[in-house]
């Protein structure tokens, strides 16, 4: 017979091709579940490329908003939101000791009269009577134990409470002493208090909310004659700006690779970084300041780091600004280029900062000696912070001539008596630049009058002298700068410069006079 009409051989052919059929699609399946699986992979990582970049563009979007996200703030500190309110928690008796037993009920100890025809003759009532005297013994007995049993539970839950009632007085009277003391605080910061004034501005900085990454630190000092106040803190360093500005996947190499950020925009959010959060600083002292106690900000910011050519720890000062309260309030600060608002400020600003190029404080936050400068002693020699305004005009005019031997000309001071509008004159005996300077010291608040200007410069031609210098603890007007230009002979030194000659040339640090006032364009 042949195998075809075989049904033993078709069975086994149908068969064969059964498990063909079937093996086929299992490996068709599987291949479908690789494709699959190698797509919802590939897309999990795509996903991952755009959450990280995600990420990174969040970081850089809050870095760009440092400062605006401050001006939005409604939630700073204040002496009023400083204040605790308490809320006493109610008595929640514990479980064991919350409800009472139960009462024993009578009818559960009482026993069963005696039934049937004995019962309702009156037999067995001698016995019955036992048993009831027996169980009036015994429910006496459990109303004694429920007596005692809810006596030691009311003592228990009495204890409780006293213990939740001196807890509750405990915790009000902690917020009563916060509250006090609070209230002490302020009325000490309405008058100048040092450490009042000192302890709030704290607050008001470590409550301000920055993106990761910002150091938290800072220290402040007040000086209540003047109102100004010293700010130091840390700026973040450049690696708070985010490296990258994406991410992408890569299928042919199954890695998730950085796009990186060029370096410009790395360096220019960097430095507007640094720019927005000095502004947001005095910002936030000024605007938490309702009381007007602080007329003017000199804020010197720091990083903290390792210098890479040394290995040595560093703490350059990237920027340093003395802002008045009446100046910066006319800033429209939702509208300002960080920077360029630094420059109108007459600030210091490193010239690159993403290398740590430090610039001159331009007042030297000296813990030790801010508070000593009451004490001044010229003649001795000065080794504290001096404040120029609170010189008289002999001792300023002697620190004056000081600074200019420092310098290396052979100086003297006149005579208040004749000395002609001169305070000192001074010999440069370089033999190139050999010559006679006259030096006249201004210690004054105010602008220099344009007056004083045009009569040193008689006073020079008068005496014949090389160069006439004008010291002042203020400024100058714009007609005296265009006229000493134009005189070709005359100096002009300003508050800001003789902060950096006393430091450049004495190491002596010196708290000039006031800001000047902001010019308008012309």
């Amino acid at each position: 017979m042949a195998g075809g009409s075989d049904p033993y051989a078709r069975e086994v052919a149908r068969q064969a091709r059964e498990q063909e059929r079937a093996r086929k699609a299992a490996e068709a399946a599987a291949k479908r579940r690789a494709r699959e699986g190698k797509l919802a992979y590939e897309a999990a990582r795509a996903q991952e490329a755009v959450d990280l970049t995600s990420v990174v563009e969040h970081d850089a979007d809050q870095l760009s908003k440092v400062l605006r996200t401050a001006l939005l703030d409604e939630s700073r500190p204040t002496f009023d939101r400083l204040r605790q309110e308490y809320t006493p928690a109610p008595f929640v008796p514990p479980k064991a000791y919350a409800k009472a037993a139960r009462i024993p009920m009578w009818e559960e100890f009482e026993p069963e009269l005696p039934r049937g025809l004995l019962g309702a003759l009156g037999f067995g009532r001698r016995g019955y009577e036992a048993e009831v005297e027996a169980a009036r013994k015994r429910f006496d007995r459990a109303i004694r134990e429920h007596e005692r049993g809810e006596q030691r539970r009311v003592a228990k839950l009495e204890k409780a409470r006293s213990k939740h009632n001196t807890r509750i007085r405990e915790e009000a009277g902690l917020v009563k002493a916060w509250n006090d003391s609070l209230d002490e605080r302020h009325a000490a910061y309405r008058d100048r208090d040092v450490e009042a004034v000192e302890w709030f501005t704290d607050q008001v900085l470590a409550a301000s909310d920055y993106p990761h990454g910002f150091p938290k630190v800072h220290q402040v000092k007040y000086q209540a004659d003047t109102g100004d106040l010293l700010v130091q803190l840390d700026f973040p360093l450049e690696d708070a700006v985010p490296a990258a500005r994406a991410y992408r996947y890569v299928k042919t190499r199954d890695e998730i690779t950085p796009v990186p950020r060029p370096e410009k925009e790395r360096k220019e959010l960097y430095s507007s970084v640094l720019a927005q959060t000095a502004l947001r600083t005095v910002h936030e002292i000024f605007a938490t300041d309702t009381e007007g106690v602080i007329q003017s900000v000199a804020l010197n910011g720091h990083v903290s780091t390792i210098d890479r050519s040394t290995g040595r720890d560093v703490h350059p000062c990237l920027i340093t600004l003395q802002a008045d309260r009446e100046e910066f309030g006319e800033l429209v600060l939702t509208q300002v280029d960080p920077r360029a608002c630094l420059k109108r400020l007459r600030s210091l600003v490193s010239p690159n900062p993403y290398e740590l190029e430090p610039v001159r404080p331009l007042v030297t936050f000296d813990l030790t000696k801010f508070r000593l400068m009451e004490s001044l002693d010229v003649v001795a020699g000065l080794d504290s912070r001096p404040v120029l305004m609170e010189l008289t005009p002999t001792e300023f005019e002697h620190l004056i001539r000081q600074l200019f031997e420092a310098i290396g000309l052979d100086s003297v001071n006149t005579q208040p008596s004749s000395d002609e509008g001169v305070d000192a004159v001074a010999m440069n005996t370089d033999p190139i630049m050999k010559g006679l300077c006259i030096i006249q010291a201004k210690r004054t608040k105010n602008v220099v009058p344009f007056e004083t200007v045009s009569a040193l410069a008689g006073v020079v031609e008068h005496k014949r002298a090389a160069k006439g210098i004008l010291v002042t603890t203020s400024w100058f007007g714009r007609a005296s700068e265009a006229f000493a230009n134009e005189h070709g002979r005359l100096e002009l030194l300003d508050g800001a410069n003789l902060v950096h000659l006393f430091k450049e040339h004495m190491d002596l640090d010196v708290i000039p006079g006031p800001v000047p006032p902001k010019r308008r364009p012309r």
